[in-house]
């Protein structure tokens, strides 16, 4: 078992004495926190955090993180207050080992709800110091080794937290060994049988292979030898969880996945890396299109390599990944492996540090639009893949999107604004739609309008949590904005019955009912209004305090005026599609504003002398916008019969949204179209049209 003692000789390797006495005072201070405490394995508690100090020692992490890994349980399993920790170490440590901390046991609804909490607090603190996920993962690392002691169930729920966020995380922070060991320990948590099964399968294979891999092996070395090149070649394996993954997902045999040989060449330049890989290429016929170029266009994570794959001796498919030392370094440590803090704070972070800076301030940007913690958490989720897409602005910079983006995504990427305002783009320079995914090596130029503002539909294709996050949070002021305007067109509405107008009500008057509905303005019972939540005329009577209010406001003699204007807090009902000119009636449904039905729809026939739910409408004199309209067509079955009665439509300004047919016999046809006009009398025009084509025989509006 690992002893501090132990662990003070490894640091002496790379920090000074005062640094490792200071690591030391950390763990003794914990041994002391932790006094009497014992894992579910039965030993002394302050193993755990003296382990975790040992993995970040591993990565050769400053003194400071080391002191916050001995001390990351202290505030929340022993009674010590941050404010202790801050006197004994300092404000840094206090204010790391403050991030690591989990959050303390609140009652949330679900398990699922207390776990994205509490990672949006751990967001919050890696903001201000990035060094806090390190020590996290740490913290995490060495709890999944020891998942063995847990029960079945908390083991899976760990193992997939772990699988779906901590793994992911390490992957983008370019941390590649604690990201395999964080697979591999998963899958084994989640799925022992399987991860048995293909571990005995590896086991045998690596058998037969090894003299293959060893001719290769002293083949590529010969090669290196023979060019005047220096360079390390060594084999790799696939890790456990990639395989599972490969059969799952590409539905391939396991001896499908282990007839590719993986080898990586180290060699100690840049140059030196195109150099060896004209060698191989000069040794081994490269596969078409399987070359991939990871140093002039680093990974999102800062992961730089040239990966080629060949054909070698009897056709065996050779993957070849080829780098510096310092790559490697970087490849298997990721952010941790330079750690700047050893350097000024002046000096800029670049590299890995520099990108990983930057994914957290897009974190914090998610948390602080997202509406709620489930919905931060999945767009982190979201965010985490690490599969990229690598696109050109017009000027020619590289931005880096998640696989299967659009040029939304990439809108929003660039900047808020332009996701906000953009109505078109150009892949390639040709008008493409905006929901086509992009490829790498593309270039993507957004067109925007002043005014514009996000479509709802875009959340159907958008890939990005950035995109998402900002969507709905503009989505939600927009709709509220138009809830507000309808909530106080429907209050002034009420108040008009009772002979009064918001702006006659007294402030005290208007404060007090606020005070009583629990609101703190204006606005939020207006929305609440518009957005069928709270009745108007409820609110009216309560506002002015008065029963003289009518009973039943369906009485009123003014309807209230339709423009179509009023977005996504007006919506008109599928079943019987209301135009300009039909009678109306407004039905109210909590949290989707107000839906406008026929008056005579059979739908709401209950609910119309329901004061509570139903309103009387008008349609305003100046009403805009396109309404869809269905009509059912009996006509003589004839060639072309759809193009013509497109052709019709058109030519009387019409246009068809949707189009299906049916033989009734071998001689008549019956054709269902869903035509989308701007009042009645359009409609007469359109159906006027229709009825002089040749063999139409009836023609009838199809309503609920």
């Amino acid at each position: 078992m690992a002893s501090i003692d132990n662990l003070a000789e490894r640091l002496s390797s790379y920090l000074n004495k005062d640094q490792v006495n200071l690591v030391r005072r950390a763990y003794y201070y914990a041994e002391q926190a932790h006094d009497g405490q014992q894992r579910r394995s039965g030993e002394p508690y302050v193993t755990h955090p003296l382990a975790v100090a040992n993995i970040l020692a591993d990565m050769h992490m400053d003194h400071q993180s080391l002191m916050a890994a001995m001390l990351h349980d202290v505030i929340e399993d022993t009674g010590i207050a941050k404010e202790a920790l801050a006197t004994q170490f300092g404000n840094s440590i206090a204010e790391l080992v403050d991030g690591v901390s989990k959050l303390n046991q609140m009652n949330f609804e679900t398990k699922a709800e207390a776990q994205a909490e509490n990672f949006q607090k751990m967001a919050m603190a890696m903001a201000r110091d990035i060094r806090v996920i390190l020590v996290k993962l740490g913290d995490r690392l060495h709890n999944m080794r020891t998942l063995e002691v847990l029960s079945g169930e908390k083991r899976r729920r760990i193992a997939k937290e772990t699988l779906e966020i901590y793994a992911p995380i390490a992957n983008r922070l370019g941390m590649h060994s604690m990201f395999v060991e964080f697979e591999d320990l998963g899958f084994k948590a989640m799925f022992p049988m399987r991860s048995e099964r293909i571990h005995a399968a590896v086991k045998r294979v690596r058998g037969n292979r090894k003299e293959l891999v060893n001719k290769i092996e002293e083949s590529l070395t010969h090669c290196l030898a023979r060019e005047g090149m220096e360079g390390q070649v060594v084999g790799r394996e696939k890790h456990l969880y990639s395989i599972y993954q490969k059969m799952r997902g590409k539905r391939r045999a396991f001896n499908e996945i282990m007839d590719v040989y993986g080898f990586r060449i180290i060699v100690d330049k840049v140059d030196t890396c195109y150099r060896v890989l004209g060698a191989v290429h000069n040794l081994y016929k490269p596969f078409p299109g399987r070359f991939k170029d990871y140093i002039a266009i680093p990974k999102a994570n800062g992961y730089q390599s040239l990966h080629t794959t060949l054909f070698g001796a009897h056709g065996v498919p050779i993957e070849i990944q080829i780098r510096t030392r310092e790559m490697e370094e970087l490849a298997k440590h990721g952010i941790a492996a330079h750690w700047l803090y050893k350097s000024s704070e002046e000096e800029q972070p670049k590299g890995s540090h520099a990108r990983a800076r930057q994914w957290v301030k897009g974190i914090l940007e998610l948390q602080q639009r997202a509406g709620n913690s489930l919905e931060f958490i999945e767009n982190v989720k979201i965010d985490l893949f690490p599969d990229e897409v690598y696109v050109f602005t017009p000027k020619g910079r590289i931005m880096e999107l998640p696989k299967g983006s659009t040029a939304v995504d990439f809108a929003y990427a660039v900047h808020t604004d332009v996701g906000n305002s953009c109505i078109a783009c150009r892949i390639n320079r040709r008008l493409a739609p905006l929901s086509e995914p992009l490829q790498s090596g593309e270039t993507v130029e957004i067109v925007t309008a002043p005014g514009a503002r996000p479509n709802p539909a875009w959340l159907n294709f958008v890939v990005s949590g950035k995109a998402r996050t900002h969507i709905r949070h503009s989505l939600k002021l927009q709709r509220r904005s138009e809830s507000v305007a309808l909530g106080e067109r429907l209050l002034n509405k009420a108040l008009a019955e009772l002979d009064s107008h918001l702006d006659k009500l007294p402030a005290g008057r208007l404060k007090l009912v606020m005070g009583e509905y629990k609101l703190a303005e204006l606005d939020d019972l207006l929305e609440d209004i518009g957005m069928g939540n709270r009745m108007a005329y409820v609110v009216a009577r309560r506002l002015l305090a008065t029963s003289t209010a009518p009973d039943n406001p369906l009485t009123s003699e003014t309807p209230l005026a339709i423009r179509g204007t009023e977005g996504l807090v007006l919506n008109y009902a599928k079943c019987c599609t209301p135009i300009p000119g039909d009678p109306i009636i407004g039905y109210l449904s909590a949290g989707k504003g107000m839906v406008v039905h026929l008056d005579s729809c059979k739908n709401i026939s209950e609910l119309r002398n329901n004061p509570d739910k139903c309103i009387p409408l008008s349609w305003a004199k100046d009403v805009v916008g396109e309404f869809n309209v269905e009509l059912r067509v009996e006509l003589e079955h004839q060639r072309g019969l759809i193009a013509l009665l497109a052709a019709t439509v058109n030519g009387a300004d019409g246009n068809i949204e949707k189009v299906s047919m049916d033989e009734r016999d071998g001689r008549i046809s019956v054709v269902q179209l869903v035509v989308s006009v701007h009042d009645r009398v359009h409609l007469a025009r359109v159906i006027k049209r229709l009825r002089a084509l040749k063999g139409v025989l009836r023609i009838t509006r199809v309503r609920a």
